[in-house]
C-alpha cells in the first residue's frame, strides 16, 4: 500500500492489481478527488495516510478519509452518527447502516457547488473531534468484541463492507467470536474473516 498522499492521487491505493494503471478508480475520479482534497486541507485539516486511503485528522483524531470506487468519490466521516446533515447530501455507507456519513460525487463541478456545505460539515466534524465527542452505538444492534471493533476503526473498506451485511451476518461475527476466550485468538479470527466479510459472507458461509 502507498504511505504518501500523493501516491494516491497519482496511483491509487496500491491494495489491488488497477494500482498505477488507467483503470484505477482514482483515475477515473482525479477530478473530484483533488477538488475535496482541497477542501478538506483548506479547512485545516492534517493529511495522511492511513489503509492505502488519505485521511483527514484533527485533535488527534480521524475525521473523514477520501475513497474512490468504481461508482464515485466519496469523502466519508468517521463519526457519521454526530452528523446533523441539514443539506441531507450524506448517505450510509451499506444498505444495513443508518448513520448516514457519506458524500458521493462524480465530479468537480458537483464538488464546487457543495463546496460551501462541505466546509461547514468539515467544520462540524472538527469540532465533534476537538470535544472528544464519539457517536451513540445503535442499540439494535449487539455489542461487538473490542478485537472487532478495532479491526473495524481501523480499516474503512473492512468496515462499509460489515456495515452493508445482513444484520443476521453481523451477529454471526460476533457469535464466532464470544466462543473465542483469548483475546489473541479473537484478533487471529478477526484476521481470517477478513476476506469473508469482504465478499459479504457470514462467519459460518464458504
Amino acid at each position: 500500500m502507498i504511505t504518501e498522499a500523493d501516491a494516491y492521487f497519482d496511483k491509487g491505493c496500491g491494495r489491488c492489481a488497477r494500482f498505477a494503471t488507467a483503470d484505477c478508480a482514482t483515475q477515473a475520479w482525479a477530478g473530484p478527488l483533488a477538488a475535496l482534497r482541497a477542501l478538506c486541507l483548506g479547512a485545516g485539516l492534517d493529511e495522511t495516510v492511513k489503509w492505502g486511503h488519505p485521511c483527514y485528522v484533527h485533535a488527534g483524531r480521524n475525521v473523514a478519509i477520501l475513497g474512490a470506487f468504481r461508482e464515485d468519490a466519496r469523502l466519508t466521516f468517521f463519526e457519521a452518527g454526530l452528523m446533523a446533515d441539514p443539506e441531507r447530501v450524506l448517505s450510509a455507507q451499506g444498505p444495513n447502516s443508518r448513520a448516514r456519513g457519506t458524500l458521493r460525487v462524480t465530479g468537480a463541478d458537483q464538488v464546487a457547488a457543495l463546496a460551501p456545505v462541505i466546509r461547514a460539515y468539515l467544520a462540524e466534524a472538527m469540532a465533534h473531534a476537538a470535544a472528544g465527542r464519539r457517536a451513540p452505538r445503535d442499540s439494535a444492534e449487539p455489542d461487538l468484541p473490542e478485537e472487532l471493533g478495532a479491526a473495524l476503526d481501523d480499516d474503512p473498506a473492512l468496515a462499509e463492507a460489515f456495515a452493508a451485511l445482513t444484520p443476521g451476518r453481523r451477529r454471526s461475527y460476533v457469535i464466532a467470536l464470544a466462543s473465542a476466550k483469548a483475546s489473541a485468538t479473537r484478533v487471529r479470527r478477526v484476521e481470517g474473516f477478513r476476506a469473508r466479510i469482504l465478499a459479504g459472507k457470514g462467519a459460518m458461509e464458504r
